[in-house]
């Protein structure tokens, strides 16, 4: 691993620009051949500010790329009966080809019974278990958005994860499962943590890679990162903090992911790749994906 005195920053917010230019291409191809529009649905349950605000930007990327966006909002007292109904509904609509429902949502709605309801071949968030047991396994499917992003970032700054001892923290089914799982079959040794992890300054200081995604501001600190490590913010919390204690960790680390700018953007330009090629799979058409 590359020894530093200060980081270099992981642009994201420059690489995802990219990746929607060339997504914004193969909405194109997909036009001139089929006639149709990729079409992503978001669903959003209940008026919770944030959520409400990261759906409006991920409208208004499929807008940048020429993509539709079939907008469902449903009221807070919706009940998981009615959200599966709705979710199978935009499963069933051939004019649909990718569904986004918006996490977290509002109890006491069963997330993962609604998460099922999404068909494997529209679920472009990553977030159905036959996605997460065919991602464990190595098999095609979509992966989640932002362990996708990190994956790109990665192989963008020739990070060498083969070998290498990754660390990762945060266990959601949806980000740091997912992530250990791509980390390994990269060829990564990887430690997983959690909250309830024993000795975790002393397991961070071990590592290559250190991916922090466990919601809690300045959580990871710079004292903890070895010289050289590279490291990536996977968390967002209000004013614009992550999970890292951002200035402690630029001096020992040889690459990090800014917050905003790092992480984030990767995992939008990821939800619109997936939607892409998700359609060109549904209109069997032979378009090429990176």
């Amino acid at each position: 691993m590359i020894q530093a005195t200060h980081a270099k920053w992981m642009a994201g917010q420059a690489l995802a620009a990219r990746i929607l230019e060339q997504t914004r291409l193969q909405v194109e191809q997909i036009k001139m051949a089929s006639g149709v529009t990729p079409c992503l649905a978001t669903v959003l349950v209940g008026d919770d500010p944030a959520s409400a605000t990261y759906v409006r930007m991920k409208r208004k990327r499929c807008e940048d790329v020429g993509m539709l966006s079939r907008r469902v909002e449903l009221p807070s007292g919706t009940t998981t009966a009615q959200l599966v109904a709705e979710l199978c509904r935009l499963g069933d609509d051939p004019a649909v080809h990718g569904i986004l429902l918006q996490h977290p949502v509002p109890a006491p709605i069963d997330r993962r019974d609604a998460f099922e309801a999404i068909p494997l071949a529209k679920d472009v968030d990553g977030v159905t278990s036959s996605t997460l047991g065919r991602l464990i396994l190595g098999l095609p499917a979509f992966i989640p958005c932002t362990p996708a992003g990190i994956m790109r970032l990665l192989q963008h700054y020739q990070v060498t994860l083969d070998g290498a001892h990754a660390v990762v923290i945060g266990r959601s089914p949806i980000l740091g499962r997912p992530m250990a799982s791509l980390l390994i079959n990269a060829h990564a040794t990887v430690t997983l943590c959690h909250s309830r992890t024993r000795s975790l300054p002393t397991l961070v200081r071990a590592a290559d890679v250190v991916i922090a995604a466990l919601g809690k501001p300045r959580f990871v600190q710079g004292g903890w990162i070895k010289t050289g490590a590279v490291v990536i913010d996977a968390g967002y919390n209000p004013g614009n903090i992550g999970d890292v204690d951002f200035e402690g960790a630029l001096e020992p680390a040889s690459l990090i992911t800014p917050v905003p700018g790092g992480v984030g953007p990767m995992t939008i330009a990821m939800l619109l790749h997936n939607t892409t090629l998700a359609t060109a799979q549904q209109l069997q058409l032979s378009i090429e994906f990176d």
